[in-house]
């Protein structure tokens, strides 16, 4: 079965999880320091491929049967795409990254420096909630 690294809302907890649930977790990974990391609001991230800027990104590594591949490739929004992602131990595995034409796109902020979507999210309710 096909290795994917998630780092968005298919990770567990996540709106898209339900597209993969019951797939083995094979545990928390990153990605090797070569991919940039975007919000497109509060709705999704991707990775940006950037050999000079990028960073290390979290997120989770499961062990997906190609049906729920599928199912889970449907549920992606336009602006990804599947492609092959590097892990930070040089596995090659697949995972969404954003499509070169959407990298700009209206609304979307640049969380590099934050490395998780989740962290992300945090920061953002924190702020919603007036927290410091």
């Amino acid at each position: 079965m096909p290795l994917m690294f998630l780092n968005g809302e298919g990770m567990n907890g996540g709106q898209a999880h339900q597209h993969i649930a019951g797939s083995r977790f094979v545990g928390p990974r990153s990605t090797a320091a070569r991919y940039r990391f975007l919000a497109f609001g509060r709705e999704f991230p991707g990775l940006l491929p950037d050999e000079e800027a990028g960073a290390s990104i979290v997120g989770e590594l499961y062990d997906v049967p190609m049906e729920k591949l599928a199912q889970l490739l449907v549920s992606e929004p336009p602006q990804l795409e599947l492609s092959i992602v590097t892990l930070d131990d040089g596995e090659l595995v697949f995972g969404m990254v954003v499509r070169a034409d959407q990298k700009t796109s209206e609304g979307t902020v640049d969380i590099t420096g934050l490395a998780s979507w989740r962290r992300y999210l945090e920061t953002v309710n924190a702020s919603d909630a007036g927290e410091p």
